[in-house]
This record gives C-alpha cells, sequence and structure tokens, in this order.
C-alpha cells in the first residue's frame, strides 16, 4: 500500500503541470487574447464538432434500436456488439453509391444545399454553455461562470438568427432538384418555418425580460441563483419544445418528407453523401434544440448545487438532458402520427402564435409591477386548460352516435350479427 505522503509526492508535479497548461490556455493577466487562448478555443471548437458528429451518428443507432424495443422487435444487432457499429456501415455504404447528378438540375444549388442545411446546425452550438465553474465575483459571492466556445451577450439573437437559415439549404435543395415533389417538399419546409419560427421566438422572450440579458451563460447563473424557469414559465416552454420538433422536421410535423404524399419529399433527387448530409443535418439539429431548450429552461449545465461538485458533473448533468430529450424526439416520433398539413398551419398560427404573445404580456405586465405571484398563476392556467380540455374532450365521446336499437348485434332487438 502506497502511504499518502509518496501519493502526495508523486501528484505534486502532474498537479503543475496541469496548471501550466491551463495557465497557457488562458488570457492573460490583465484579459488580453493570447495565443495559448486562440489556440484552446480551436482545440474546443473541434472537439464540439467531433462530439455533435459522433452523437449524430449515434443517434442513427439510437432511433432504430429503441423503435424496435419500443414495437417489439430487433434492431441492427449484426454490426458490432448490440449493433453500435451499425453507423459506419451505414457511413460506408453512402461513401461508396454512385454520386448521382440529375441532368436536369441547377448544379451549384443542388450541390451546396445539404452543407447549407448542416452547417447552421453546427455553429449555432458555439454559444451554449454546456459546463462551468463557482467563481468569486467583484461583490465577493460565488458565481456560476459558464463555459462555450464563443461567449457572445447577444447569444439568444444569434440563436434566432443562425437557427433559421437551415431552412435554406432545405428549400434550395427541393428547388434544385427540378422535381414536383422536391418543390412542394421545399415549399412546405419554407411555410413551417415562418409558421413555428415566430413561436419560438416569442417563447424565448420571457426568459429574457426575467433574466434581463441575451447572453446564454447569465441565463444560467440566473437559473443557478433561483429556480429553473420551467416551473415560472412552462407554457413557454412547452411551444417552444414543440417549435422546435417543427424546425427539425421531425414527426409529427414531417410535412416536407411526408413519403406517403412526396415521395421523399425535398431529398427525392439525393444520393450517396448528399443524402447522408440532409440527414445529418437533421440529427445536429436535435441535438442543438435540446441543447438549448435545457440551457434556457432546466438550468444548463445546473442541477439544484449537484453541479458544485465540479466542472465535470456539470457536463454530465447537461449530457444527461440533452440525452433525455433526444430519447424524447424518438419517443415522440413513434407515438404521434403526422399531422394533415391544415392542422399544422392552424396549430402554428391560430394556438401557438396567440398563447406566446398572451404570455410576454403576462410576463412583461409580471416585471412591471413587481408582482411575482403572477408567475406562479400561469402554471395553473396551463394546468387548468389542459383539464378543461380533457373534460371537453370527454363529454364529446359521450354523445357519439349511437346505434340504433333495432341495429343487428344490439341487445333487444335485430338479429344478432
Amino acid at each position: 500500500m502506497i502511504p499518502l505522503v509518496d501519493l502526495a509526492v508523486i501528484a505534486a508535479p502532474v498537479l503543475g503541470l496541469l496548471a501550466d497548461v491551463w495557465e497557457f490556455f488562458s488570457r492573460g493577466p490583465d484579459g488580453a487574447v493570447t495565443f495559448g487562448w486562440v489556440l484552446g478555443r480551436i482545440i474546443v471548437v473541434l472537439i464540439i464538432v467531433h462530439v455533435l458528429l459522433i452523437l449524430s451518428a449515434l443517434m442513427v443507432w439510437a432511433e432504430r434500436r429503441v423503435s424496435a424495443w419500443m414495437q417489439d422487435r430487433l434492431g441492427p444487432n449484426r454490426v458490432g456488439p448490440e449493433g453500435l457499429l451499425q453507423p459506419l456501415a451505414d457511413l460506408g455504404k453512402f461513401m461508396f453509391k454512385e454520386d448521382v447528378i440529375p441532368g436536369h438540375t441547377n448544379k451549384l444549388m443542388y450541390t451546396i444545399a445539404p452543407l447549407i442545411t448542416v452547417v447552421p446546425a453546427m455553429i449555432t452550438f458555439a454559444v451554449i454553455p454546456f459546463t462551468g465553474t463557482f467563481e468569486m465575483n467583484t461583490a465577493g459571492e460565488e458565481a456560476a461562470v459558464s463555459w462555450q466556445a464563443a461567449d457572445l451577450n447577444i447569444g439568444v439573437l444569434y440563436i434566432l438568427a443562425i437557427t433559421g437559415l437551415g431552412v435554406y439549404g432545405i428549400t434550395l435543395g427541393g428547388w434544385a432538384g427540378n422535381s414536383k415533389y422536391s418543390l412542394l417538399g421545399g415549399v412546405r419546409a419554407s411555410a413551417q418555418m415562418i409558421s413555428y419560427e415566430l413561436s419560438l421566438g416569442l417563447a424565448v422572450v420571457p426568459v429574457v425580460l426575467i433574466c434581463g440579458s441575451l447572453n446564454l451563460g447569465e441565463i444560467v447563473a440566473h437559473q443557478a441563483d433561483s429556480t429553473w424557469l420551467v416551473f415560472s414559465q412552462p407554457l413557454a416552454a412547452f411551444i417552444f419544445l414543440v417549435a422546435i420538433y417543427a424546425e427539425t422536421n421531425r414527426l409529427p410535423f414531417d410535412m416536407p418528407e411526408a413519403e406517403t404524399e412526396l415521395v421523399a419529399g425535398y431529398h427525392t433527387e439525393y444520393s450517396s453523401m448528399k443524402f447522408a448530409l440532409f440527414f445529418m443535418g437533421e440529427y445536429v439539429a436535435m441535438v442543438t434544440g435540446s441543447a438549448l431548450l435545457v440551457t434556457l429552461f432546466l438550468g444548463g449545465w445546473t442541477f439544484f448545487g449537484l453541479e458544485q461538485l465540479g466542472w465535470w458533473m456539470g457536463l454530465l448533468i447537461f449530457s444527461a438532458k440533452v440525452l433525455f430529450f433526444l430519447f424524447a424526439f424518438i419517443w415522440v416520433r413513434w407515438t404521434i402520427p403526422r399531422f394533415r398539413y391544415d392542422q399544422l398551419m392552424k396549430l402554428g398560427w391560430v394556438v401557438f402564435l396567440p398563447l406566446t404573445l398572451v404570455n410576454v404580456v403576462l410576463t412583461a405586465g409580471a416585471i412591471a409591477l413587481d408582482a411575482n405571484w403572477i408567475y406562479w398563476v400561469l402554471p395553473l392556467l396551463v394546468i387548468g386548460s389542459a383539464l378543461g380540455a380533457a373534460y371537453i374532450g370527454w363529454k364529446q365521446d359521450e354523445h357519439k352516435i349511437k346505434p340504433l336499437p333495432d341495429a343487428p348485434g344490439v341487445a333487444g332487438g335485430g338479429e344478432e350479427a
């Protein structure tokens, strides 16, 4: 057994080396940008990009395995243990497939459309805080300090601006394919994005009003000091969640694809890696949307004080929350059927848009009047509305058309069926 004194002697050089590395990658004493700090930012960006790519590949595997588990059947289980290497097999298949570019397409737009879908989903993650530490502020108090690739004071505006660019790739891909089915898929994607982007943006406004900042790190710090905003803004959180589903074109909002109507929608004319890039963009957007939901409404990398154990615990907490909502994406896909297009538009414009506007007005009034009790009235209103809708649905079931007394199979009249 190694004595504690020997362990201290062995650990001292290692800790000293880690301290030197940390100092090298930090800013200068006066906050100046150094070569080490720039190099550290580049390394962080590369790590985030690779994690997103690996996670999107694992989501393809999880999509098939979880859906198989829900439907009581076997998913991919031949390539690697539990089928874990199936994404690599799919990648090899896509890479060696013939890259066919139809002669009737706009070749420039046809080629760059998949990239326009993937890149915005990736660069959006730059401002999302994935972990952090607690440090002393100027007032001598311990405050949460988030870590992200880019600490922007307008992080929320950056998110809303970049997420809206992804639809250009889908729309251009549908148009460049020069196919009726592809064009209809692209047009549907544009209309769907416009409808739900408004609700998504308005759902974020109460968060900005309460926290008084557009910086995502400060929003996490506000929730660490008080409570998660999902408790005081459940309506905004729910609408934001549904809008994220619509923005990523996932069931029940996959109208731009809708294979029963449009063959494959906007990517009907695509093959090989270009086809794979569209799906990669969808899965990366799912990861980014889940991370944004966790950051805005569920405390980010904080969990009721558990994050004070260290930055690694904050990273684990953040990852666990994101993975839960990624599971929810798959769960919803295999639970709720696809909406009709008119139902999708009605939900966005007639239901969500007025609700988000009312929520913004009530939140602004609560802040102006310094009446915090209004925040806690909103959850009660949401619960009451849900119970009222359930009661109305139950009463409508009671008044369904009943068979005639002399109908076949009805007791007391007619012949037995």
